[in-house]
């Protein structure tokens, strides 16, 4: 049995090299990629082009402005502020699959209510080099990193099929491409309307695919963020040359903080404060993301640092990890419970014994969060025999996997990491709940540690709960510092 085609190089025949030379990531055509497009690596490129894409985008948030008031209707939400994801990238936050839900009404009406108030002023900055989309992330709240990557890719959309045509033109067979037309390609100013174009690009499994430049991308959020907007906060008021606003701010944050008396906020406290801040002081944002252009340079480094730990791991370990993999599967039909114990463990042999440790938790820096492992596990279950469904949510919340033979027949997979601060509540509680609710009685629990630290928590845990004989437990070590390479061993 041959291991299965993952990558676009793999699928398409063609050298990894030829993909990167051009420039575009090597994308995986199992799952979605843990990336992005960053709208500010737009604006901050060296490259007209991008700089031309990134004033594209203010142009057409300038015009649907033009249309955004308390009482603009369904119909003209949805046809100028809705969007389809754009699944042919392979980019994002779906698992085991490219579907995502897109852009609908509800972003529709946070954007346009965004655009008649907080974003009047688009175009007219005093404050700010530019405008820019990331700022409606900030204050208006539902609108995460995915809404602005989704709406950037969009607004792009011609240029990337472009992209993408002239890279199947140079490098793929006729055999390997279509001719599509594509919705909402590009919008006609003179029209006023989106219209559709034509495109010859690669098809895959009856649909289109979409190359995207490595240049544009980043992982975990976009330069512009709540989350550092959060982080600066405290010394935001020094670089605030308004005297005014800074005293306000400088007095604002001095009265919330004394409140806890010399004590450190919590983490939901201090979101607290912050919503405050950006709700009480807006302009507080301009001077954040004018600090935030000051470091344009910056945010190319930082993202091409953080696309090159994903691509690479994926790209190199990912493909040896499946062709290891496929040497030691036997695909017998037996029990799920057995299916799922069995591919567990291979993954554990994998990781602590065969180097595998690096593609979580490499000397370059972790790909540690619990989505990304799960990924990185779900790409195995393509050997599988039996049938597989990633975060099945029966009513009682999403669990990682279930593999069944039948309805009578399945076994739950739940991943965590170690330094999950609800690990033991979850031990406790949770796949009792899953097992009910997808009517198995069969689970198994798979906890990886990154440090020594880590593995004692969880040994704790396990004694405490009496649950240290526990089979369906399976403890994963990535340690980096414990480990001999396995090609020296």
């Amino acid at each position: 049995m041959e291991p299965k085609k993952i990558f676009f190089s793999d699928v398409f025949k063609i050298k990894k090299e030829t993909i990167e030379d051009y420039g575009a990531l090597d994308i995986c055509l199992v799952s979605d990629l843990p990336l992005f497009i960053d709208p500010f690596l737009l604006f901050s490129s060296k490259k007209a082009e991008y700089q031309e894409l990134h004033r594209g985008i203010i142009r057409y948030l300038k015009y649907i402005r033009n249309h955004s008031n308390p009482d603009a209707d369904n119909g003209v939400l949805k046809d100028l502020f809705c969007f389809h994801e754009v699944k042919q990238n392979w980019l994002g936050f779906t698992y085991l699959g490219n579907s995502g839900s897109g852009l609908g009404i509800n972003f529709a009406k946070s954007l346009n209510r965004a655009l008649y108030t907080i974003l009047s002023n688009l175009g007219s900055e005093e404050i700010t080099t530019t405008s820019h989309l990331e700022k409606v992330a900030l204050l208006e709240p539902g609108i995460g990193k995915d809404c602005i990557s989704d709406f950037t890719t969009n607004l792009i959309k011609d240029y990337l099929l472009e992209y993408t045509q002239t890279f199947a033109r140079l490098y793929l067979t006729k055999a390997q491409c279509k001719t599509f037309t594509i919705n909402k390609a590009c919008f006609d100013y003179q029209l006023q309307a989106w219209i559709s174009k034509t495109y010859y690009l690669p098809t895959y499994n009856s649909d289109y695919v979409i190359l995207t430049p490595l240049d544009m991308l980043t992982k975990d959020d976009t330069w512009i963020n709540r989350a550092d907007f959060t982080y600066r906060l405290a010394g935001l008021p020094d670089v605030i040359d308004d005297e005014e606003l800074r005293s306000k701010l400088n007095r604002y944050l001095s009265l919330e903080l004394s409140k806890f008396n010399g004590k450190k906020p919590s983490r939901k406290e201090y979101n607290t404060i912050v919503a405050d801040v950006l709700r009480k002081f807006p302009q507080a944002a301009d001077y954040y993301i004018r600090e935030r252009e000051t470091t344009s340079s910056s945010a190319i480094d930082v993202s091409r640092s953080r696309v090159s730990n994903v691509s690479g791991a994926l790209i190199n370990n990912v493909q040896q990890f499946i062709t290891n993999f496929y040497r030691y599967y036997d695909a017998r039909e037996i029990s799920s419970y057995d299916e799922a114990l069995r591919t567990v463990s291979l993954f554990k042999d994998y990781i602590e014994n065969k180097d595998g440790y690096l593609l979580i938790n490499g000397p370059s820096g972790r790909l540690c969060n619990e989505k990304e492992v799960q990924t990185f596990f779900g790409l195995i279950l393509q050997t599988c025999k039996c049938d597989h469904n990633r975060e099945v949510n029966n009513g009682r919340g999403p669990v990682d996997y279930k593999l069944s033979y039948g309805s009578k027949n399945s076994t739950l997979i739940e991943f965590k990491l170690a330094s999950n601060k609800s690990l033991e509540r979850n031990l406790k509680n949770q796949v009792a709940i899953y097992e009910k609710a997808n009517d198995t009685q069969q689970s198994i629990k798979a906890i990886i540690y990154y440090t020594e630290g880590e593995f004692q928590k969880v040994w704790r845990i396990l004694n405490k709960l009496g649950l240290a004989e526990d089979k369906s437990i399976i403890l994963i070590d990535a340690r980096n510092d414990d480990k001999p390479s396995a090609s020296k061993a």
